[in-house]
């Protein structure tokens, strides 16, 4: 059943991703939301397009999305939706955009895709089964100690101008770093390419459909004290490879 689910959803959001690629690096008309983020025709029309494909297969289900907000179900399935996660990327003309689609079930994650459309990459995982890029089974890298470890800070300028002197411990961790943004870091960790990111800023459609993703490849995904990550939780995120990985990289952003 759940194997069955998450192939639709793959379809679905791998069908979505023409409405993106159809505006991609051509002249958009921005609108800046409330909180002064942009927004575009693609944004609206790929949630409408995968809103209505969820509609149709799951007619009983919940749909929490970024752009119109949430359509109360009558199970206690939800299913999240962030339909370009890196607006600002999309924009520019960069491809490191995504898609996320994510299903909760009782709360908890039980489906996550984060799919890639510039880069025709489609990362997919479900609690239990494993999680595959493109159909090819993925799992995280075994590092265990922090000096050795690819890490990404996703957000840095946030960070930073919060606590200085935390985001200055960040610079000096690792074997390698780099400064990012949105969800393509995270499915990097799930693909086994690199160990930790740090995250901050994110709302729930942008950390719920991560999570069935990253521990099915045999992650682990939470706050910044090591707490689950709820509809409540505070948009802070640590995505890593290993139990010891978080650990420390808990340690390290709370000295």
């Amino acid at each position: 059943m759940t194997q069955t689910l998450l192939a639709q959803a793959i379809a679905i959001a791998e069908r979505a991703s023409a409405i993106p690629m159809a505006h991609f690096r051509k002249p958009l008309e921005l609108v800046a939301k409330e909180d002064d983020s942009p927004v575009t025709i693609a944004d609206r029309g790929t949630e409408r397009f995968i809103r209505d494909a969820l509609a149709e297969a799951f007619p009983q289900d919940g749909i929490f999305g970024e752009e119109y907000g949430v359509t109360e179900g009558q199970s206690d399935a939800t299913w999240i939706i962030d339909p370009i996660d890196g607006t600002r990327s999309f924009i520019t003309g960069h491809p490191l955009f995504g898609m996320l689609l994510g299903r909760l079930v009782a709360g908890v994650p039980q489906i996550g895709v984060v799919r890639m459309p510039a880069l025709n990459e489609t990362f997919a995982g479900a609690r239990g089964h494993g999680a595959t890029l493109n159909g090819t089974s993925i799992a995280v890298r075994q590092t265990r100690d922090l000096a050795q470890a690819m890490v990404y800070i996703n957000e840095a300028e946030k960070i930073e101008a919060a606590d200085p002197a935390r985001f200055a411990r960040l610079c000096r961790v690792g074997h390698t770093r780099r400064m990012a943004y949105d969800c393509y870091p995270h499915a990097l960790v799930a693909a086994g390419q690199i160990d930790v990111v740090v995250d901050c800023g994110l709302q729930p459609y942008d950390y719920l459909p991560l999570i069935a993703l990253v521990e099915a490849a045999g992650g682990l995904i939470c706050d910044w004290q090591g707490k689950a990550l709820t509809l409540e939780s505070d948009g802070r995120v640590i995505t890593a490879a290993t139990p010891e990985l978080r650990d420390a990289m808990i340690a390290l952003l709370a000295a």
